[in-house]
């Protein structure tokens, strides 16, 4: 919410349309170290004036609108967590189960969650991850 309004606040400054690395990274809600990466990786065009970088707010905008997302993450020209279709991140699925994540690394490595491994990603159904749920999450301790 505060860089929502940090952004609000830049975008009013007509009359002012560049920025620092400072109030670029306070505006994305990032460091400024995530910025100068963004910079160097040319994924965020900045001009340097003797000492001091400045960024145009229409180049932060571009940045914005095309910075990466996990959740955007494309495989064999498919979206890799579609959610429509039932398919999860093992983040999406440990705070869908209300569980750490390395509960949902551990439960498919030892077999008890079925995952699907696509490029450097482990993908999970909705349908599996219901299954997880009832036969292990959702078990009584027996009593002996």
């Amino acid at each position: 919410m505060g860089s929502e309004n940090a952004w609000g606040q830049a975008k009013s400054q007509e009359t002012n349309k560049v920025i620092s690395i400072t109030e670029a990274a306070r505006i994305n809600n990032v460091t400024r170290q995530a910025i100068y990466v963004a910079i160097k990786q040319k994924k965020l065009k900045a001009t340097k004036d003797s000492t001091r970088w400045t960024i145009h707010l229409d180049d932060l905008e571009e940045y914005r609108t095309h910075k990466y997302s996990r959740t955007k993450s494309i495989f064999d020209g498919e979206l890799l967590f579609d959610n429509r279709k039932g398919y999860y991140s093992v983040n999406q699925a440990a705070k869908y189960l209300n569980v750490p994540a390395q509960k949902i690394y551990y439960a498919t490595r030892v077999g008890l969650l079925k995952a699907i491994r696509k490029g450097a990603a482990w993908v999970i159904h909705i349908d599996d991850i219901k299954k997880y749920q009832e036969n292990y999450l959702n078990q009584k301790p027996k009593v002996i």
